[in-house]
């Protein structure tokens, strides 16, 4: 049965909405450093006081925006990977890797927040309770669970277990249990080694620093992903390109 809101409760959650849309414009136009509580009351018409009835701290209110963002791109990388569902896990990885740089260039000062510099007094001891940290968790199931089924479908290529550092190794080790299913741990360094290839071109090219090479960087990415497919020994199965 579904749960009536009090007056109360729907004014408190209008609020809460406006507060944290009023948040992302100031992020839009002036990036994370331009949030405040401060800043933020005041482009609504609240005392500071006011406003921290709903968060008591900035970083509380960042970390529900983050929460929110990381919402929204999982969505949309979600609806990606799920429009080419009878294509299988290959073309759903490249739809889904298509539509990470899409919404990133569309939303670079949202990415910068999300995957910018940390955020103070979040990282190693990050609560697992904490809505960021659970959002982040599933935007990257979307990767890790594609990745898992291309190798479950038909293993590619990874190092065995002593051909790894035991340094890497023992890291690894800790790591691989956030994936949905058990994989070797090969298989979980070489989807790291593809996630950092598709990250670091997707920021360099949000952060502006392929410029001094690239005046238009999808062709780039696109060879990137084919290298990607490649690693994931389904290059022979996979277009290089959207399809027209």
């Amino acid at each position: 049965m579904a749960t009536t809101l009090s007056r109360r409760e729907r004014v408190r959650a209008a609020t809460v909405a406006e507060i944290k849309e009023t948040a992302r414009r100031i992020l839009v136009a002036e990036g994370p450093d331009g949030l405040s509580l401060r800043a933020i009351a005041r482009e609504m018409g609240m005392t500071a006081p006011a406003l921290y009835r709903y968060f008591p701290s900035r970083e509380d209110l960042v970390i529900a925006l983050i929460a929110d963002l990381y919402d929204e791109l999982t969505e949309a990388l979600e609806a990606a990977r799920d429009g080419e569902a009878e294509a299988g896990a290959p073309f759903q990885l490249g739809a889904a890797s298509r539509e990470f740089r899409g919404w990133a260039l569309a939303n670079r000062r949202e990415f910068e927040l999300l995957f910018g510099s940390p955020i103070p007094g979040r990282g190693e001891d990050e609560d697992d309770d904490d809505p960021a940290h659970q959002a982040s968790e599933r935007f990257g199931l979307i990767f890790g669970g594609l990745v898992a089924r291309i190798y479950l479908d038909d293993p590619f290529p990874i190092p065995a277990d002593e051909e790894i550092p035991p340094e890497l190794r023992q890291e690894l080790e800790t790591w691989r249990s956030w994936f949905p299913v058990e994989l070797p741990l090969g298989a979980a360094q070489v989807f790291l080694s593809c996630w950092i290839q598709l990250y670091g071109m997707v920021a360099m090219e949000v952060f502006g620093h392929l410029r001094f090479a690239l005046s238009d960087a999808e062709p780039m990415f696109e060879s990137e992903l084919r290298d990607l497919a490649t690693k994931l020994g389904f290059a022979d199965k996979y277009p290089p390109s959207p399809p027209p």
